[in-house]
């Protein structure tokens, strides 16, 4: 499994996010045990079932920036992005079957 880019430049998310047609970006902090245990998770089923959708993650201690314009307050948050728009939006309590079912139809219209 290889590591997700870690973000803290908000152009530069934007950027990325506008040049990719799918990315899936992980808002945590180091000092949150939940998204700490749910991130390679997270990161395995996406990088397993949806190789196309590039993963960046977002510390929210150290990208205040990023937090505010895409109100990721709560951790752990993920946002997916399909040609630019967030499509998907989980926070707090994230099953990772109800994230696979929310990432395959959109995935699915873009990509196959």
């Amino acid at each position: 499994m290889s590591i997700p880019k870690s973000i803290i430049s908000l152009e530069e998310l934007q950027t990325i996010v506008q040049n990719n047609p799918a990315v899936l970006v992980y808002f945590s902090t180091t000092s949150c045990n939940v998204g700490e245990a749910l991130a390679p998770k997270v990161f395995n089923l996406v990088q397993t079932y949806f190789p196309k959708v590039a993963i960046i993650t977002v510390d929210i201690n150290y990208s205040p920036n990023i937090t505010a314009t895409y109100s990721a307050f709560v951790e752990p948050t993920i946002l997916v992005f399909f040609d630019g728009k967030e499509t998907v939006r989980k926070s707090r309590n994230i099953g990772l079957n109800e994230l696979h079912d929310a990432i395959k139809r959109p995935y699915t219209l873009i990509f196959e």
